[in-house]
């Protein structure tokens, strides 16, 4: 048992290895295109770029770590299926429970890396490339606006912006703090924002919106407008002046950060879906190697050693599945339908459940 262990241990290390690197060096080549243009088109420091690279290895670890460990039980356990190695393991009386148990483990220190990954890693390492890019290119007050973010940039107010493409905006919603005062709200479909020359300001155009207006007579009330246009004039704060200073968006903080800044906008009762969604979501995908585990050994006896086309079919199904799950999750909870906790951890719910099933299926068969 032990000797058996020991050597689909191995099997599986080596193969991850393997994988680890052939992932990642894909997804590696696919950035250096985008990195090679600020050298050759921007003409930005070949040393920045440098940087960015680097600080890009941690973000595309936590894609290929689930995506190699996947690959390689679903390698190895075909082999050992196409060998009618499984059929003697059965045939001895060893147990596939018992025989997947250190192989589980393994996906458990792979999870518990990966938290340490998502909460501490990469928040820093994306906070200090986009630190970069923003000193490269920022020019204008305009440039930062940035979806997915609570902005604080401009006084007195608080922005979120769900989608941005140039000067085209989506999903605006502005909250304006107000002493003695409920907090007034700004919710438009769409914007744009324009550029004042020579000011420290930018002007917005939101269109087909409401806005929470205080009630002349009584200004602690307020009254709903519906507009079809409206313009708001955003001074930037003195602060942002300074290139050394970025706002950082909820994917760059950790778990500590995330709460504070739960605890700091709810004292103005702003919303902050995305936070929370953020807060599960990086414990959620941590366990994904996990979750692949328990399903990649039944898939992978169920697909045999002469079928490695169709293996690899299978986990890049499981790959796509699993991340389409999770791009829904994550855009169902922004929404604000039902828990964000359910959805963050309803992928691996699913492909954990699923594994489940198949191995129970494999051991009665």
């Amino acid at each position: 048992m032990k000797i058996l262990r020991k050597y689909i241990i191995k099997e599986i290390i080596v193969m991850f290895l393997f994988s680890l690197v052939i992932f990642t060096f894909t997804l590696v080549v696919g950035n250096i295109i985008r990195l090679a243009e600020l050298v050759i088109n921007k003409g930005v420091d070949i040393r920045l770029v440098g940087k960015l690279f680097f600080y890009l290895i941690p973000f595309l670890l936590s894609y290929t770590i689930p995506m190699s460990i996947l690959t390689s039980v679903l390698l190895v356990f075909g082999r050992l299926s196409g060998d009618n190695e499984i059929v003697a393991i059965r045939a001895s009386g060893i147990n596939i429970y018992r025989l997947s148990f250190p192989i589980l483990v393994i996906g458990l220190l792979l999870s518990l890396f990966s938290i340490v990954l998502n909460n501490e890693i990469i928040p820093k390492m994306h906070f200090a490339s986009r630190k970069i890019i923003k000193n490269i290119g920022v020019k204008t007050p305009a440039a930062y606006l940035e979806p997915g973010i609570f902005i604080k940039s401009f006084k007195g107010y608080i922005i979120f912006i769900h989608e941005i493409d140039k000067n085209k905006l989506k999903g605006v919603r502005i909250y304006q703090p107000q002493d003695e005062r409920s907090t007034r709200t700004i919710i438009a479909e769409r914007g744009e924002f324009i550029t004042l020359e020579n000011q420290n300001a930018v002007k917005l155009k939101l269109m087909n919106g409401t806005s929470d207006e205080p009630n002349p007579k009584n200004p602690v009330n307020f009254y709903k407008l519906n507009f079809k246009t409206y313009f708001l004039t955003l001074n930037v704060d003195e602060r942002i002046a300074s290139s050394d200073y970025t706002e950082k968006k909820p994917k760059e903080m950790n778990f500590q950060e995330i709460k504070n800044e739960i605890k700091r906008l709810g004292k103005y009762h702003v919303d902050t879906p995305s936070l929370i969604t953020e807060f599960h979501r990086k414990i959620s995908i941590s366990f994904a190697s996990m979750v692949f585990i328990l399903i990649g050994i039944p898939l992978g006896i169920f697909t045999r050693r002469g079928e490695k086309s169709i293996q690899f079919a299978v986990g890049l199904g499981v790959i796509v599945l699993y991340y389409l799950l999770m791009a829904a999750s994550i855009a169902l909870s922004l929404k604000g339908l039902w828990s964000p906790a359910f959805w963050m951890y309803l992928p691996n719910i699913i492909i954990g459940a699923a594994g489940i099933f198949l191995l129970r299926k494999t051991i009665e068969a």
